[in-house]
């Protein structure tokens, strides 16, 4: 398990490296990616009972990303921790290549093949019904959107945990307040998501800053050693495109977009500097 101080460090390498990715494919969901970037980093290396050595361990934590557009911020941390090789993690995007932009199956490390959006709180409410009825103590932890919340299936799963008391589920609602077009609040507004979950017998967490990695990693430290009697929801607030705000910063409609040429090196530039900035100012 990584400390906080090199959960900073990892967390900025993952986002520069996806980003360069992004950026040298000439596409993909930078946007969705950065946002959660900080979340799946404290989770991979400090959260999740997992194997590389072995993908299939029966009894491994399962992770779904929901919110798929967003997977590919999880591909360089496959790499790093051994999933598969760094050919196999250049090839990203590329024809015939098995990381695209969003998850498959038979990828290593990889719990769940998304696509359309409002799909992943169901299939995690799978994973942990199987983990009770085989009597396995594994959970399963699931990254959503908040604007892949307007989705009704979203909250037929929702439902179905609460009424069964699915203990070993955790939802994590990346709450950044963007669609792919539109600002929620001009789509149709889900907030506030605590007195929603509530409602349906859920256990709630918040987390105010989603891209501090200490109050991520107190959160999440608390959940890995407290046993819940319900599922549950942690609401964490974060930003779209977080890091490299002169491209992101309330453009919605960016969501699936990379900046490309002199613009994608000007944004890898101001990630790194800001990373930077906001190094020094914590250290003050």
């Amino acid at each position: 398990m990584l400390n906080i101080d090199e959960l900073y460090k990892k967390a900025n390498a993952i986002k520069i490296k996806y980003t360069e990715l992004c950026v040298k494919k000439e596409k993909g969901h930078l946007s969705s990616g950065l946002s959660c970037a900080e979340i799946v980093t404290v989770l991979y290396y400090s959260i999740l009972n997992i194997n590389p050595q072995k993908p299939d361990w029966s009894d491994r934590d399962r992770f779904v990303m929901s919110k798929n557009h967003g997977v590919g911020i999880i591909y360089p941390i496959l790499f790093d921790l051994g999933y598969f090789d760094k050919s196999t993690l250049e090839s990203y995007q590329e024809d015939g290549s098995s990381l695209g932009t969003h998850s498959k199956i038979n990828i290593p490390g990889i719990d769940f093949g998304g696509g359309s959006l409002g799909m992943g709180l169901g299939a995690s409410c799978g994973y942990a019904l199987a983990a009770r009825a085989d009597k396995k103590s594994y959970r399963t932890f699931c990254i959503l959107g908040d604007c892949e919340c307007q989705e009704g299936s979203v909250w037929e799963a929702v439902m179905f945990a609460g009424h069964n008391k699915l203990n070993n589920l955790i939802a994590i609602i990346d709450v950044n307040g963007e669609g792919c077009t539109d600002f929620m609040a001009n789509l149709i507004e889900l907030r506030p998501f605590r007195q929603k979950f509530e409602a349906f017998g859920w256990e709630v967490m918040e987390i105010n800053d989603g891209h501090n990695i200490k109050e991520i990693f107190n959160v999440f430290q608390e959940v890995k050693t407290q046993n819940f009697e319900k599922p549950l929801c942690i609401l964490i607030n974060t930003i779209k495109g977080n890091g490299i705000p002169t491209v992101f910063k309330n453009k919605p409609w960016l969501h699936g977009q990379t900046p490309i040429g002199t613009d994608g090196e000007l944004a890898i530039e101001e990630l790194k500097r800001n990373i930077e900035n906001i190094q020094y100012s914590e250290k003050k």
